[in-house]
């Protein structure tokens, strides 16, 4: 019988890296009280593309990559702190579920969601 580690490698598509990462994006706004007031679907979920420079090696380990991250966020919300807990979780599920190294997380928000303005109100908003 062939050693397991003789036995081949597995390659992660950078495909699957990006839904892991898009996946670890919203997993970090859903993980905040506010953002209640974002309507997630298909078209306001967070979109991500990756840039992978080195994939894994054949333990799984020494990947690296860059992602860029577009989200959309409530409105009034700390915009700098929840972009930062979208890169910590970002960096930790895509080194966790792909074994590779995220050398830079760039996040841009799309669109702010004020909830006065998203149910039609027209009045003053403060």
């Amino acid at each position: 019988m062939v050693p397991a580690a003789e036995r081949g490698a597995t390659r992660i598509a950078d495909r699957a890296v990006a839904r892991i990462a898009a996946r670890a994006a919203r997993e970090a706004l859903e993980a905040e009280p506010e953002v209640t007031g974002v309507p997630y679907g298909p078209e306001s979920d967070p979109r991500t593309t990756i840039d992978v420079h080195r994939p894994p090696d054949r333990d799984g380990l020494n990947g690296e990559a860059r992602v860029r991250v577009a989200v959309e966020l409530p409105y009034p919300c700390d915009i700098g702190a929840r972009c930062g807990a979208v890169r910590r979780r970002v960096v930790s599920r895509v080194r966790e579920l792909a074994g590779m190294t995220v050398r830079q997380v760039t996040v841009e928000v799309t669109r702010l969601h004020s909830a006065p303005l998203d149910a039609g109100d027209t009045g003053r908003v403060r």
